[in-house]
């Protein structure tokens, strides 16, 4: 591979991260407006929500197509087209008239913005190998869970000044942001010798290479058993905490930002231990995440039972949860992406693709008894864990490891 330029030396890392908070700044900057938009637009609360899936589903499909449109035509030019949808599409949220095509909108923002998420794991697999890769991998989990720290909070202080068509036009100055950074200084990470040929016949290919692959689909399965767990918890947290125990909402606040910063530190210190113990560390997430699923699990059963059991208990288990799911997430990454340089964009599609499709397909399960029952979100969260840990035990565990193939190191 030839050498980046020496912007791209300097900048790319920074502009890669920066990439990853597309997904959970979209998702959730504008949910403390969500009551207000609901009635604003007259709709039915479960209605206004979709626009959280519509999102959530857009963001799995966007990634799907566009790592293996990135393999063939190359990095820069899809970023820069999905950047451009995306402002396109937020400031198009912005201005909805109606419930429906404001959904509608939200799917298209989800998947211009999965355009992001998936360029930033295949280019760093461009430009990094062996320890670098894997700390890198690390760092994208540090910057996504403080993402997910800032979206409510920032959503939350702007929405004292704006209303929820506000927040989508400062989505839009997001994405503005970002295009300029990215024509400033992203050279391409993925020369035009190393691109794929062979159009959708050639997709379809190395789609059924990586899924013939026990090790990859082991990693895809894992992290996306592991993400429906999170998303799971997501979902259920707020009304397990605030119409359970009664916290108030700077109550479920902080605790929601100390499982983020959990999040945040664990995964660090994941991508810098995964490097000598690559599938240790998987285990241990697995193993901490079951911890927590189990937590939530009990509490659920007590509380079916008639027993309260304490807020501590949860709070705990969630933490626990979270931190799980992070620390398994950069030797997961690495697993899926390190022996596929020449198709990292289709390898990363199929990875966040699953990701946020099993979340997606979990989330919604949580509420099936109602706002005051906790054992649903138990079932759903060790239910996940438990298929997670069989995909490494089964398809991971018994086979090689990966031997990153050499790449330009910073």
């Amino acid at each position: 591979m030839t050498t980046p330029a020496p912007t791209v030396r300097r900048m790319l890392p920074a502009l890669l991260l920066l990439l990853t908070v597309f997904g959970p700044i979209s998702m959730d900057l504008y949910l403390p407006a969500l009551p207000a938009l609901t009635v604003e637009l007259s709709a039915a609360t479960s209605v206004a929500q979709l626009t959280v899936t519509a999102c959530l589903i857009g963001l799995a499909a966007g990634q799907l197509a566009a790592g293996p449109l990135s393999d063939r035509y190359g990095r820069r030019g899809i970023l820069i087209i999905g950047i451009v949808a995306y402002i396109a599409t937020s400031l198009l949220c912005a201005i909805s008239p109606t419930v429906e095509l404001l959904i509608l909108a939200r799917l298209v923002q989800g998947i211009t913005g999965g355009v992001g998420i998936v360029i930033a794991q295949a280019a760093g697999r461009d430009v990094y190998s062996g320890a670098k890769l894997i700390r890198f991998y690390g760092h994208l989990t540090v910057i996504g869970g403080f993402a997910a720290i800032v979206g409510p909070l920032l959503g939350g202080m702007l929405n004292t000044f704006t209303d929820w068509r506000g927040l989508f036009v400062f989505l839009a100055v997001i994405g503005a942001g970002i295009l300029l950074v990215t024509l400033r200084v992203y050279d391409e990470t993925l020369p035009a010798e190393n691109r794929t040929t062979g159009g959708f016949a050639r997709t379809l290919h190395d789609f059924r290479t990586l899924l013939a692959d026990r090790v990859f689909l082991g990693a895809i399965l894992n992290q996306g058993f592991l993400y429906a767990a999170l998303f799971a918890y997501l979902a259920g947290a707020t009304y397990v905490l605030q119409d359970i125990y009664g916290l108030s909402p700077l109550g479920y606040a902080l605790a929601f930002g100390a499982n983020s910063a959990g999040y945040m530190v664990f995964g660090f210190a994941a991508g810098r231990t995964s490097g000598r113990w690559m599938r240790g560390t998987l285990v241990v997430g697995i193993a901490v995440t079951a911890v927590g699923a189990l937590g939530l699990l009990l509490a659920g059963l007590s509380l079916a039972g008639g027993a309260l059991m304490p807020v501590w208990v949860v709070l705990a288990a969630l933490f626990a949860l979270a931190v799980g799911v992070a620390i398994s997430s950069p030797p997961a990454t690495t697993l899926a992406l390190a022996e596929y340089p020449q198709i990292a964009g289709t390898a990363s599609s199929l990875l966040g693709m699953v990701r946020f499709g099993f979340g997606g397909v979990a989330a919604p399960l949580v509420g099936v008894a109602g706002a005051t029952s906790i054992l649903p979100l138990g079932i759903v969260t060790v239910a996940a864990t438990v298929l997670a840990a069989i995909s490494f035990f089964t398809l991971i565990h018994p086979h090689r490891a990966p031997h990153p193939a050499p790449a330009v190191t910073h």
